[in-house]
């Protein structure tokens, strides 16, 4: 009985510890500067392990206030369309997701831009049901701390954008050799475009595919409300 008490307070404490760090994390990215993520450190120990790569990690964080205000519209057009009016799920795209996935269509898009955030800052990127709930127990805890504004400011800043290239700023240098402020409509739908895939697809070098959805976001973040971040 004494040992099933010991394992017992040890899981406690175990859980005790665990929201204790991190809802302090939580807080803390709340007015901190994102310094690294888990998906960072698991592609420079994978470039190390390649020899044919040399490892790089290019980053560098700027405030939303140093960003165009066609970034934030892109992703919102392309990412995440209901990311002002939701809880960090969208309920109605989780359900089109599952009933396409048992149907065997392989459905994508019930990622909400929270969540993306959520993966990229909190966790590594593996499916599995434990990934999934510390998921749902970080976006919640996001939406509950952060607001709207800080939740994009964070993920256009760690979201991976090519190989070694995370965050808008990163991004908009390797590809146009401009600050993340400069970019235009054209330039931050085409980055937008690319986002589902980064390593795959390339912003200066678009594929017919790429090309025909940089058009459609480029159409809905006309259609679409402006989100009200960046200048």
């Amino acid at each position: 009985m004494t040992l099933f008490r010991q394992i017992g307070k040890f899981f406690l404490k175990l859980t005790l510890w665990f929201f204790i760090v991190s809802i302090g994390l939580v807080i803390i990215y709340r007015f901190v500067p994102v310094p690294i993520t888990p998906l960072m450190v698991i592609r420079l120990v994978e470039q190390g392990f390649d020899e044919e790569k040399s490892m790089k990690l290019k980053k560098d964080w700027v405030p939303i206030e140093k960003i165009s205000k066609n970034v934030p519209q892109a992703v919102y057009a392309a990412e995440d369309q209901k990311f002002l009016e939701h809880s960090g799920f969208d309920l109605e795209a989780m359900k089109k997701a599952w009933e396409g996935n048992k149907q065997g269509k392989n459905i994508k898009g019930a990622s909400t831009i929270t969540q993306q955030t959520v993966k990229n800052v909190f966790l590594w990127p593996n499916r599995s049901y434990i990934r999934k709930g510390l998921e749902a127990y970080f976006t919640l805890l996001v939406e509950l701390i952060w607001s709207k504004e800080r939740i994009m400011e964070v993920y256009l800043n760690v979201i991976e954008m090519g190989e070694g290239i995370y965050g808008i700023e990163a991004a908009a240098q390797h590809y146009y050799q401009k600050p993340a402020i400069n970019l235009n409509r054209h330039e931050s739908a085409m980055i937008a475009a690319v986002l589902p895939n980064p390593r795959r697809w390339n912003p200066k070098r678009p594929t017919p595919y790429i090309i025909g959805r940089q058009a459609w976001i480029l159409r809905q973040m006309n259609n679409l409300n402006p989100i009200g971040f960046g200048i």
